[in-house]
């Protein structure tokens, strides 16, 4: 089916972005002793040694630290009306608590001028400091109270650790009571997921990353964290980190689970948390089958359009969605309609409907 409307609204939805105060840290990471399996990508990214192999070939950082000049530029050529922006992974959850903190309040300056000075173009998902909940909460408010962004960005677990940790919760009632959507991106499998992902490319988006992310949201639902916070709304990339394909085993034995006292009981079933409080992208799975399925799993309000760029290209993501076999109505929402609902995006009402 070809693209039947002849004025679509297009709001991308998974757009990493970086300022030069990140890279360098992040660069600096690459040298330290770390052993986290973050390393093996971000090595590349930002070519601590000046090599140009591995993922250096692609230059990825160009791409990062771009958004007026190339980045729009392909925009207009392929009529994206929008990018949503978000700090590259794993911003700033690799660095100390200090320096997270200052650096997620500065690239959230840095992002809500870009918005400013091109509002039709540019929305944001802000940044925050994890390994500081309390003060992560309060630039979570700044973020969007005074800097008007549209929601927030986490690079899934901080430290091995993931949102279920009560911890985190001031992260948690921040956001509901933020009204803003948590987009959980992935990174590299914590130390006690990586063993088997080293190697062959498995520790990247090959597979390792929907395996990070999957296992973080299975567990905020097997925990119980959305009884705590009702309105709490996740956003996942990638057609749903394979969630959408499993939920039918996930949920029931999940249930067996809770009546054997492997788990928490909870108030509803993983499956009702997963369509109530998650909405999922198409970031870098330009596949029809699964985007039929997931809109016929999960409903087509809870589906989103996104490129992941610079890490996917744009062309074929707008290619895919054109010519996806789905009615008008349908393209409207992936393309434009839920992103304005979920992100608090103003409507142009220019957008044909």
């Amino acid at each position: 089916m070809v693209n039947d409307s002849p004025k679509l609204r297009k709001i991308a939805t998974e757009e990493a972005w970086c300022i030069p105060e990140v890279a360098a840290g992040l660069r600096a990471v690459t040298c330290g002793p770390s052993s986290s399996l973050d390393k093996l990508l971000l090595a590349g990214i930002y070519d601590a040694a000046g090599k140009t192999s591995g993922y250096s070939m692609f230059n990825f950082l160009d791409g990062l630290l771009d958004v007026e000049k190339q980045r729009l530029a392909e925009m207009d050529e392929l009529g994206i009306d929008m990018q949503l922006l978000s700090l590259t992974a794993p911003g700033g959850q690799m660095f100390d608590a200090d320096t997270a903190t200052d650096l997620a309040a500065l690239a959230n300056d840095c992002m809500a001028e870009i918005c400013r000075r091109r509002p039709t173009r540019f929305a944001g998902l802000a940044s925050f400091a994890p390994q500081s909940p309390k003060r992560a909460a309060k630039e979570m408010e700044r973020a969007i109270r005074t800097l008007k962004l549209n929601g927030f960005i986490l690079n899934s677990h901080t430290h091995g650790e993931y949102l279920d940790d009560p911890k985190y919760w001031p992260i948690l009632e921040a956001a509901e009571g933020l009204d803003a959507c948590i987009y959980i991106h992935p990174r590299a499998p914590s130390d006690g997921l990586k063993g088997p992902l080293q190697d062959y490319g498995m520790d990247t988006a090959m597979w390792g990353y929907g395996v990070e992310v999957g296992t973080h949201a299975v567990r905020m639902m097997a925990a119980g964290v959305f009884d705590q916070f009702p309105k709490l709304k996740i956003c996942i990339g990638h057609m749903g980190e394979a969630i959408p394909f499993w939920i039918w085993r996930i949920n029931f034995m999940n249930g067996r689970a809770q009546k054997v006292g492997r788990a928490p009981k909870t108030k509803l079933s993983i499956e009702e948390y997963f369509i109530g409080n998650f909405v999922i992208t198409t970031s870098g799975v330009e596949d029809p089958l699964a985007l039929d399925y997931s809109i016929r799993r999960l409903g087509i309000d809870n589906v989103m359009w996104a490129i992941d760029y610079p890490y996917q290209p744009m062309k074929p993501a707008v290619q895919f969605l054109d010519s996806a076999p789905i009615t008008v109505a349908q393209r409207h929402k992936l393309y434009h309609e839920n992103a304005e609902r979920i992100f608090h995006i103003e409507p142009l009402s220019t957008s044909a409907k």
